[in-house]
C-alpha cells in the first residue's frame, strides 16, 4: 500500500474535523459553510457574530495561500469550460442549500459527527443525486 496516497487526505479530513470541533466547543457553532456565507452576507454589519464568521471565512481563504508559500506549489483546479453551467449549478446548489437547511459540510462534517439523523438523510440524499447527475452527464447525455 503507498501511504502516499492516503496521508494526505487523512491529514485534510483531521484538520477539517479539528476546525469543526474547536468552533463547536468555543463557540457553540457548527462549521456548515453555506449557513456562516450566509449569515455573513445577510448581517453586514461588525459586531461580534459576525467576527467570527468572517474570521472562518478568511481562514479557508488563507489556508490555500498558507499551502502555497509553504510548498511553493500553487493550487491548480480545474478550470470549467462552460460558465453558463457553472453559474446554473451554483444557484442549484444554493437554492438546495435552502431547502435542505444546510449544506455538505454541515451536514456532512458536523451533523454526522454528532449523530444526527437529520443529517444522514441529508447526506443520503447528496450522495444519491450526485451519483444520479454523474451517471447521467458521462452516459446519458455523453
Amino acid at each position: 500500500m503507498n501511504l502516499s496516497v492516503f496521508l494526505p487526505p487523512l491529514a485534510g479530513g483531521l484538520l477539517i474535523g479539528a476546525a469543526s470541533v474547536l468552533l463547536l466547543i468555543g463557540l457553540g457553532r457548527i462549521a456548515g459553510i453555506s449557513g456562516i456565507a450566509f449569515g455573513l452576507m445577510d448581517r453586514p454589519n461588525w459586531n461580534s457574530t459576525n467576527l467570527w464568521r468572517a474570521g472562518f471565512v478568511i481562514g479557508l481563504v488563507a489556508a490555500g495561500w498558507v499551502w502555497t508559500q509553504w510548498t511553493g506549489q500553487p493550487l491548480q483546479p480545474e478550470r470549467a469550460s462552460n460558465v453558463p453551467l457553472l453559474i446554473a449549478s451554483g444557484l442549484l446548489v444554493g437554492f438546495g442549500t435552502s431547502l435542505g437547511s444546510g449544506c455538505t459540510s454541515g451536514h456532512g462534517v458536523c451533523g454526522l459527527g454528532r449523530l444526527s439523523l437529520r443529517s444522514l438523510a441529508a447526506v443520503a440524499t447528496f450522495m444519491l443525486t450526485a451519483g444520479l447527475t454523474v451517471f447521467v452527464m458521462r452516459h446519458v447525455l455523453a
